[in-house]
């Protein structure tokens, strides 16, 4: 919640920063700026802080040892360093007292002074008290100037929209003649015969298929599944079909039955006559 006002005030700043750089009141504006600075810091700040709460929301049941855990003292040490000075946020106070009377006298002096620097190097940044760096002051006011569309410094805002109209350009040209139409004359030229012959085909090249199959998900029962597709059943000719087969190749053959081959009229009045005698 201080993060978010901080934010609605900071953009309510940058808006009148602008107006002062337009109106050429640069001192003032210079002089104003270090507050959205010092807000930008807070907030940052406010951000490294929650980190370092979820963190021993996290870890909590590392606190329940008496000493500090090694992997929680940098985030303890920091957020008993910072909370006294933070406004606006009265639940780190809280949260900085139970950690002081968990670990004692002599831990809460160390965190407050960081004489054994445990405490984050970037969490002591943010809290010193001290003018910005004019670099950064300046950036912040460039930034601001070309957010709201002011010409600050003189003369940037032409340079800014010459470099732009220059970039436009170079994508244009590079739309019209990309590698210089190297790559466009190759693709354009024609594929001889012996490099037709050589080029390999698509694999989906052909008629398709108009039934697809889904193949199954492996499971622990069977990891490596495979798709039984619907095929020509394995068709056995039966015991009778086999046997009308042979019968009609006995007869092509002129054998029937037990007696083998089947005589003829003459053979059959030989043998009567032999019966006779």
């Amino acid at each position: 919640m201080v993060q978010q006002k901080d934010e609605a005030l900071a953009k309510q700043q940058r808006r009148s920063m602008a107006q002062l750089l337009e109106q050429g009141k640069d001192e003032s504006a210079r002089i104003r700026v270090e507050n959205i600075i010092r807000s930008d810091m807070n907030t940052e700040l406010l951000e490294i802080l929650e980190l370092y709460c979820e963190l021993l929301i996290a870890r909590a049941g590392l606190l329940e040892a008496k000493e500090c855990d090694a992997g929680l003292e940098e985030a303890v040490k920091s957020v008993i360093h910072a909370a006294p000075k933070v406004e606006g946020v009265k639940e780190l106070s809280m949260v900085r007292a139970l950690l002081s009377e968990k670990y004692g006298k002599e831990f809460t002096l160390q965190a407050m002074e960081n004489s054994d620097c445990k405490v984050a190097k970037r969490v002591v940044d943010r809290l010193k008290v001290e003018p910005p760096a004019r670099e950064l002051v300046d950036a912040y006011l460039s930034t601001i100037a070309e957010a709201y569309g002011v010409d600050w410094p003189p003369g940037t805002k032409a340079r800014r929209e010459a470099e732009e109209e220059g970039e436009a350009d170079e994508d244009d040209d590079d739309d019209d003649n990309p590698s210089g139409g190297q790559k466009v004359k190759a693709t354009e030229a024609p594929l001889t015969t012996q490099e037709l012959t050589k080029a390999t085909p698509p694999r989906d090249l052909g008629p398709k298929s108009p039934v697809s199959v889904a193949p199954p998900s492996p499971s622990t029962d069977n990891v490596r599944p495979k798709v039984n597709l619907p095929g020509p059943p394995d068709l056995k000719p039966g015991k009778k079909m086999v046997d009308a087969s042979k019968k009609k190749e006995a007869e092509k053959k002129g054998e029937s039955g037990p007696g083998g081959k089947i005589p003829d009229v003459n053979e059959l009045a030989a043998r009567f006559a032999q019966l006779k005698r």
